[in-house]
């Protein structure tokens, strides 16, 4: 029986620049394997600092520095140091998304932080919810130490961010002094429409943090992320390391592979990303429209399906794994495990072929766990 694995958030093994990379290789043991016996430290290997600048420089329209990025081990490496260094002790809190990255959820409860969830409309984020909760932070004396939004094809739900709510959110998190930390971890895995410029480069405060990544737009088993802030904050984070630096052999190779162009293998990876996300959507609309909702977004990795109110949870589970399909369920995703009747689906390791065939299993998954065949009472996403 096939395996439909619509669970893991991977990217395309069919794109995946085999022969280039190999040769990169090559190139970096040649010219850097006296580096490889000594230690990184804290920023990095400093050519891909330069690449990763000159990255985000040109996608911004605003001056990067290489002296300002530091090279981790992931970009979830990055989400946990600034959650060390921006705690203060017992009690902190983050807010997040409603909805949020699992790893995140894990890493910042894991450190001790306490989290606040904001529901999210179809351009993330409300900005609505977020001054009332805030309100009722301050009022209480308990501010969050920081606000993290994943603000661009949002994991799970897809969501853009679009400039006027990103200019909101700056000015709410400026009115109460608290720092703004940006993942944009799925930036560049783009398909339509306007790339929206991220919060620092939008506004000069001290206080945005910024974090990249390059396990969507390369592979995530390089490990390899980085982040960018300005001074204080840069060296508060930074200092937080213990692991003498990331992996100087895997940046090497990778800085070797973007020397001669940063753009190239997203120009021709994201199109293959997008026939996916196309597969998915027509599926969807041949076999759900009836009684599902979902997002189609603009890039990422991810798309976000609402299920009928009367949708079984636990039996979907146990159904659609007796038939080999796999997703990821929204309790997931949810700083408090809620378990409304959301699923994620991931698409861009799938081949197109077992996409064709197992949107269909899916489907019946879902009519076969549902407890009546009432109208579904939503025509959103959300609320």
């Amino acid at each position: 029986m096939p395996v439909y694995d619509f669970a893991v958030g991977q990217t395309n093994p069919e794109t995946f620049p085999v022969e280039a990379f190999k040769q990169a290789a090559l190139r970096a043991i040649e010219a850097e394997h006296d580096a490889y016996n000594k230690y990184p430290g804290n920023l990095g290997h400093e050519g891909l600092r330069a690449l990763m600048a000159e990255r985000e420089s040109q996608r911004e329209g605003v001056e990067v520095s290489k002296d300002l990025i530091a090279i981790t081990n992931g970009s979830m490496q990055a989400v946990t140091l600034v959650g060390q260094a921006l705690m203060q002790g017992k009690d902190d809190i983050v807010i997040t998304e409603e909805y949020t990255y699992s790893g995140t959820i894990g890493a910042y409860k894991g450190i001790g932080l306490k989290m606040v969830g904001i529901p999210l409309d179809d351009d993330g984020m409300r900005m609505d919810a977020l001054k009332e909760t805030l309100a009722q932070l301050s009022d209480q004396g308990t501010l969050p130490r920081f606000i993290y939004p994943l603000t661009t094809y949002q994991n799970p739900t897809g969501t853009m961010m679009p400039r006027s709510r990103k200019e909101a959110l700056i000015r709410i998190a400026a009115d109460y002094d608290i720092p703004l930390v940006e993942d944009n971890c799925y930036g560049d895995v783009h398909f339509t429409g306007e790339k929206v410029p991220s919060m620092f480069a939008m506004d000069d405060g001290l206080k945005h943090i910024y974090i990249g990544s390059l396990s969507k737009i390369l592979a995530p088993g390089v490990r390899l992320g980085y982040l960018h802030a300005r001074e204080p904050l840069f060296s508060d984070i930074v200092s937080k390391r213990f692991d003498a630096g990331s992996n100087y052999f895997a940046a090497s190779v990778v800085a070797e592979f973007y020397k001669d162009g940063i753009w190239d293998h997203c120009e021709i990876a994201n199109p293959v990303l997008k026939n996916k996300l196309d597969l998915v959507d027509a599926g969807l609309q041949k076999q759900l429209a009836d009684i599902c909702v979902w997002s189609k977004p603009a890039g990422g990795l991810f798309m976000w399906v609402r299920l009928p109110e009367d949708v079984d949870m636990d039996k979907l589970m146990a159904v659609s794994r007796e038939r080999k399909v796999f997703f990821a369920p929204g309790a997931a995703f949810h700083i408090d495990r809620k378990n409304d009747p959301y699923i994620r689906l991931a698409f861009g390791h799938v081949p197109d072929d077992l996409i064709v065939e197992g949107i269909p299993v899916l489907a019946q998954c879902v009519r076969e766990s549902r407890t009546s065949n009432e109208a579904v009472k939503f025509t959103s996403l959300f609320g």
